[in-house]
């Protein structure tokens, strides 16, 4: 199973350049049998981010009409922004780790409020002990990271230079495939189509992933099928 996450700006051109790839991804990943589709563009205005989100609703719900029944329709998730995810119509709702984020908890009762169904909520773990906090709040799903070592250049001090994120490796990733029980855990953080399936060997219930997830599909479609 697949998770795929946004981000606009690893492509060049202009803004509507940008927003109209990510709707033909938003196309090709629903088409293909992409679980989950987070769209974190968390540098956009919240109306941008309601018209953006609808805007790939709209592009998924077109692949689903399309799909046999058989075949796991993509939800559509969004970063840290319930309100965003209320006011779109989107499935739910992906939370960073973090004290400052809020709750599972809160997220649903934002939702109640709203008259909308119960949200579909994922969540970033990096540690074993926030995997068992993700399972008892009862999440739909872990993403762990980061398992692989990753650059992170937009974070780096200086962009020339960017910043080597070390990653926790493939028996941390079991680990805490095992600490979330049911709970489904992605992986995520330096994933490329090559070391996938070791994570998958791992417990791994799928992968999560943004520059994988932007390369062609022929890069990625033989996991959507694992």
């Amino acid at each position: 199973m697949l998770y795929a996450i946004t981000n606009r700006q690893l492509y060049g051109g202009n803004e509507a350049n940008l927003r109209s790839r990510l709707l033909e991804l938003a196309a090709i990943w629903a088409a293909n049998g992409v679980a989950f589709i987070q769209l974190r563009e968390k540098d956009l205005p919240g109306r941008d981010q309601v018209e953006l989100a609808q805007a790939m609703l709209r592009e998924i719900r077109a692949a689903r009409n399309s799909q046999s029944p058989s075949q796991p329709a993509a939800q559509l998730l969004v970063n840290g922004r319930p309100d965003v995810a209320l006011a779109a119509g989107a499935d739910g709702v992906h939370l960073p780790a973090g004290p400052a984020a809020l709750t599972p908890e809160e997220v649903r009762s934002i939702f109640a409020v709203g008259n909308a169904a119960p949200p579909i909520i994922s969540i970033s773990c990096h540690t074993l002990a926030e995997v068992e906090a993700a399972r008892q709040q009862q999440v739909d799903c872990i993403l762990f990271a980061p398992v692989f070592e990753k650059i992170v250049a937009e974070d780096a001090i200086d962009p020339f230079q960017p910043q080597t994120l070390s990653g926790v490796g493939l028996e941390r990733l079991q680990q805490a495939c095992r600490a979330a029980a049911s709970i489904p855990v992605y992986a995520l953080g330096g994933v490329t189509a090559e070391n996938a399936p070791q994570c998958l060997r791992a417990g791994a219930a799928g992968i999560a992933a943004i520059r994988l997830m932007m390369e062609p599909a022929s890069a990625w479609l033989h996991l959507a099928r694992q």
